[in-house]
């Protein structure tokens, strides 16, 4: 599970990055499209990393190997109906 706790301390880090660029944009420190791409490539960064968290985690709960799971492309994990 170390590399749970790994994937678990990138999320850590990128939510905290998001909350930072959001509150900047909000009180008008950054108001570039350059921040707005950063913001959104983070936004699909971080949802990658909850996949890749989540299938590992449903590896375990049913025998299989958790290091089989793979990092899935940004258009099939955004396709997601939530």
């Amino acid at each position: 599970m170390e590399q749970d706790q790994r994937i678990l301390a990138r999320i850590t880090e990128m939510v905290e990055d998001e909350r930072k660029l959001r509150e900047s944009l909000a009180s008008g420190e950054t108001d570039s499209s350059t921040e707005h791409q950063r913001l959104a490539r983070l936004e699909v960064e971080l949802d990658r990393c909850w996949d890749l968290l989540r299938q590992r985690r449903a590896k375990a709960e049913f025998g299989e190997n958790p290091d089989d799971a793979q990092v899935r492309p940004s258009s099939q994990v955004e396709g997601y109906l939530e």
